[in-house]
């Protein structure tokens, strides 16, 4: 039966993927990838010989019809990102939002994902909460973090190594230096690490250490 099947890969160690994730890899027709070459490493570690094809942000409005039209014809396509769930910040809203409006079954498997290790460890309220992903890079930045200055939930963000120091420094400015910020990076990974303290704090940390790796940014709610 035709179906599309959503797949979380590990965020860094490969050992954290379900057996029913692998169980579908190797079942399905097709893998639907954001970088065959990332995903290639996955699957020839599990042994899974499922044809690939190419799905990233830069290709995804082209071909969400024809993958549409290959899961109408009877296939079973496994969705997967680089790392983590699909379409969390990654490619896949897209191609989910075609099938559920062409009736077509969407399955997503229950998986990794880096933002509720680094909500979890963060010590800071996650009772309520919001995912704001990456902020706009220029259009709109400002306004957005003037928005979330009043925002009284824990929020948490995703970021670039290269943008760390900047969005610190932004949140110093429009949230507060007292305001309590975590900061996880490289998840998983041999060189995991949290740091936590005031937002000033952590820029302070950062300016002096040149940040690395994947990041999971959680900022504590305004009072």
């Amino acid at each position: 039966m035709a179906k599309l099947y959503v797949v979380p890969t590990p965020i860094g160690n490969l050992k954290d993927i379900t057996f029913r994730a692998i169980e579908v890899l190797k079942k399905a027709d097709l893998i639907l990838a954001e970088d065959t070459r990332t995903t290639g490493k996955l699957l020839k570690h599990y042994e899974i010989a499922t044809p690939m094809q190419s799905h990233h942000m830069h290709n995804e409005h082209k071909t969400v019809q024809r993958v549409v039209n290959k899961l109408n014809s009877g296939m079973a396509i496994a969705l997967v990102s680089d790392a983590g769930t699909p379409a969390i910040s990654d490619p896949g809203f897209l191609l989910v939002r075609a099938c559920v409006e062409d009736d077509i079954e969407v399955e997503c498997l229950p998986g990794a994902t880096a933002f509720v290790p680094a909500l979890v460890s963060s010590g800071l309220p996650n009772d309520r909460f919001v995912f704001e992903g990456f902020l706009p890079v220029k259009k709109g930045r400002q306004t957005r973090l003037k928005l979330l200055a009043e925002e009284s939930r824990t929020m948490i963000f995703y970021e670039s190594p290269h943008k760390l120091v900047k969005t610190l420094t932004h949140f110093c400015e429009y949230l507060g230096e007292d305001r309590p910020v975590s900061v996880s990076r490289e998840l998983s990974k041999l060189y995991e690490e949290t740091v936590r303290g005031t937002a000033k704090e952590v820029l302070e940390h950062y300016t002096n250490k040149t940040p690395k790796g994947e990041i999971v940014i959680v900022v504590g709610g305004k009072n």
